[in-house]
């Protein structure tokens, strides 16, 4: 399936919704939850089957993605400020975090669950500059030149990534909840 070409129109999401996809271990979806599907503008039939990156807007780093796959494939957990790419070229920014699912008896991830919400418009405006930065510099340097800035930057901040995430998304109180509550349900 072929990418849209992305276009300059946002789509608001509701704060009050959320949005749910699983996928294997390889990142090919197994299901999306309703909303998932609204808002991606494909069907449930066009998503399942697919890989994620159906969804993946050219505006993200690869090295954002790179340390994701790093993090989910370890079963640890990574919380995100993604752009995506709706079906029809539109976007929408998110706050994702991750719960994998391990097979009791081989110790292996089966699946990854994805929780979505909604991401602070403070938080897209300050990561957003980092994003520029970041996709210029792959596009000079390639990924492992983003990953030493990217690291520099942190470093810079005295931060870690988890701790710079949890500062920009306000992850804390309701907003932490969100993603607690949505684990439970969905596990």
């Amino acid at each position: 399936m072929q990418h849209p070409e992305p276009i300059s129109h946002e789509i608001q999401l509701n704060p009050k919704r959320y949005i749910v996809s699983k996928t294997d271990p390889r990142g090919i979806i197994e299901y999306g939850n309703d909303y998932f599907v609204e808002i991606s503008g494909y069907s449930e039939a066009e998503l399942v089957g697919q890989p994620h990156s159906i969804i993946r807007h050219p505006d993200m780093p690869k090295i954002v993605f790179k340390m994701m796959w790093d993090r989910i494939n370890k079963a640890q957990n990574i919380m995100a400020v993604v752009k995506n790419l709706a079906k029809d070229g539109s976007y929408y920014w998110v706050v994702t975090e991750f719960e994998p699912k391990i097979d009791p008896i081989t110790n292996e991830i089966i699946s990854h669950t994805a929780f979505r919400k909604a991401a602070p418009k403070s938080a897209v405006e300050q990561i957003e500059p980092i994003y520029a930065k970041l996709l210029q510099i792959e596009e000079y340097g390639e990924m492992e030149a983003s990953e030493k800035y990217l690291r520099g930057f942190l470093e810079e901040k005295n931060i870690t990534y988890d701790e710079f995430i949890n500062n920009i998304v306000g992850n804390k109180g309701i907003f932490k909840m969100f993603f607690t509550m949505m684990k439970k349900l969905f596990s």
